[in-house]
């Protein structure tokens, strides 16, 4: 079939109207584009030359917000206690070089957790990469081992579609990382944009949602024979949104419970099926349970080092094991398993808890009965009992425990820096609701704490927002009590000062003889003078009568950042104790054992 010469002329001019009509838009305004499109409402960040046109791009809108941090490393971090409170995807902007290497350690940071989260990164004009041309620098060699995936953008016509696949890999499967790195000349060379993208199709990533019916079966009739059953869960039950599921799973058996350090929460602390935190600093019931248990169900937890102790003692004992998780690699990673359930946690509950519906079968009630008299047996050693010792010195213990007491009923969140604070907040402050404590991890990063309560409160403008910290970690990213101003975040800074790096020093005593190699802080700044010079109210607390009118007059300031500086005991150590290499069950419970 042959065209005319006014037919192949009028399909020109079809072509070029439809061109026409799909207007040409800058990279860095495609950029703006996706992100909106995603709902993005706050973006944390530091400007520099690389991304000065998605900067300019910014300023030409009004529904995201912009904070500028004092920090790159910051800015990740804000992001990501926002990515932990809410569930959304946080996202974060920094330029080339510097701002990317700045900004690193905060990226691994919530890779190891598992944060849902895209990072832009400026870089270097195409032409220009590999030359050492200024502020370059590898971004997709520098975070490969450390983002879930990264992009580096080369043409602004596949800028919307790797927006579109940068959030689908962050908040899908196992949540992690993304990093787009956006050369500058891509910003502001201009490519014709006919939309967002509405769908996403990636043929080599597809992660499993359902989890195997058969498996899921096999499982059930584990757990329904079992003796002496427990359920071990970690951050994976929050990551997917499955705490309904694992409470109601949890109260139709009757079986006792732990969560990990990143799954606080899943559970009420509360409610008696509830055991404590396992691990190198858990509970006696919570780790001699786990030893000793028959049957094991874990869910969204890991087995890591800092959880089972030496895997060696850990398998000693016979035990069957299912293990439910997002991610395949996570599975019989540390500890072999006995089934294995590949899925999306809350899909696996629920399709377990209408089995468990649908069996007549039952749990063997006596022998139920006797595991949880064993349970109660090791609970009333009363490991997180501690003294108060004389009546002139605060022990930090007690300023947690005092925080709770006070906050419990309130809308509250929780962050807290590295080291025995973040112990003493995990053992003390008993937490009934996810999401509510937000740490870190698997990285266990010092600097993390205001970040994360700044980022927390402007997502959460009408809940408090308690940053349980030390002297050692707050000093890491202090600066970022200026961004707390600016951006009217009045998040309540409690500092459990006992002037050494405690955690360090508690293992030089208990390890290395008591030789404190540099983890005295010789030279601290008055912090209540500085939380004033940032514009915040400072408070000095030396006395135990004085913790909770401290706290009291805190919560009243409600418009303002507050830090509190409790000076506490110097010499106290957190309690229970597993040392590296031991078995979880061979524990140090007080200063008596060492």
């Amino acid at each position: 079939m042959e065209f005319t010469k006014a037919e192949h002329a009028s399909a020109a001019a079809a072509q070029q109207q439809a061109a026409a009509a799909v207007p040409e838009l800058m990279g860095a305004e495609i950029l703006v584009k996706g992100l909106q499109a995603e709902g993005v409402k706050y973006i944390w960040g530091y400007p520099g030359g690389a991304v000065l046109y998605i900067y300019d791009a910014l300023y030409k809108q009004d529904s995201m917000q912009h904070v500028l941090v004092r920090h790159e490393q910051a800015a990740i971090h804000a992001a990501d206690g926002y990515a932990r409170a809410t569930g959304d995807v946080g996202v974060a902007l920094v330029t080339s070089g510097p701002g990317v290497t700045n900004a690193v350690t905060g990226i691994a940071t919530a890779y190891m957790d598992s944060i849902p989260m895209v990072i832009i990164t400026g870089q270097v004009p195409t032409a220009a990469i590999g030359l050492d041309a200024f502020q370059e620098c590898d971004t997709v060699g520098i975070t490969r081992p450390i983002v879930k995936h990264n992009f580096l953008v080369k043409d602004p016509r596949d800028l919307a579609e790797t927006i579109k696949k940068a959030f689908h890999i962050a908040r899908s499967g196992r949540p992690g990382p993304v990093v787009v790195d956006i050369p500058k000349d891509v910003s502001f060379k201009k490519a014709p944009f006919a939309g967002y993208p509405k769908s996403v199709a990636m043929r080599s990533y597809n992660p499993v949602k359902k989890g195997h019916g058969g498996q899921i079966r096999k499982a059930l009739q584990l757990l329904l024979t079992a003796k002496r059953p427990y359920i071990y869960t970690g951050g994976g039950v929050l990551l997917g949104n499955a705490t309904q599921e694992l409470r109601t799973l949890v109260d139709m058996l009757g079986y006792p419970v732990t969560n990990t350090l990143m799954g606080l929460g899943a559970y009420p602390a509360s409610d008696r099926k509830f055991l404590g935190m396992p691990g190198m600093h858990g509970t006696v019931e919570a780790n001699n349970a786990m030893q000793n248990c028959d049957v094991l169900l874990a869910v969204g937890a890991r087995f890591d080092d800092r959880v089972i102790g030496n895997p060696r003692h850990f398998a000693q004992n016979e035990r069957k094991i299912i293990h439910i998780d997002i991610d395949p690699s996570s599975i019989s990673k540390r500890v072999k398993v006995d089934i294995p359930i590949v899925g999306d946690v809350k899909d696996v509950l629920t399709e377990l808890i209408s089995m468990v519906r649908e069996t007549p079968t039952r749990a063997d009630a006596g022998a139920l009965a006797a595991w949880w008299d064993t349970i109660e047996g090791w609970r009333k050693r009363d490991c997180l009992k501690y003294s108060m010792g004389s009546s002139d010195v605060i022990k930090p213990q007690y300023v947690v425990e005092t925080l709770w007491n006070m906050t419990k009923d309130a809308d509250t969140y929780i962050t807290s820096d590295v080291g025995q604070h973040q112990m003493w907040a995990a053992q003390y402050y008993r937490f009934d609701e996810p999401r509510r404590w937000i740490n870190s991890g698997g990285l266990g990063t010092m600097g993390v704490g205001i970040p994360y309560a700044m980022g927390i409160k402007l997502a959460k403008p009408d809940s408090e927002v308690f940053c349980i910290t030390g002297e050692g970690s707050v000093q890491m990213n202090i600066q970022e009590l200026s961004t707390c101003l600016q951006y009217n975040t009045p998040i309540k800074v409690v500092s459990l000062n006992n002037r050494y790096l405690g955690m360090v020093r508690q293992w030089q005593e208990i390890e290395y003889s008591g030789r404190y190699s540099h983890s005295y802080m010789d030279a601290l700044p008055n912090f209540v003078k500085l939380a004033e010079a940032f514009g915040h109210v400072g408070m000095l607390i030396e006395r135990p009568q004085d913790v909770e009118p401290a706290l009291r007059e805190a919560r009243k300031l409600k418009d303002r950042t507050v830090f509190m500086d409790f000076r506490t005991d110097p010499t106290e150590n957190v309690f229970p104790m597993v040392q590296a290499g031991k078995g979880i069950t061979e524990m140090l419970l007080g200063s008596e054992d060492l």
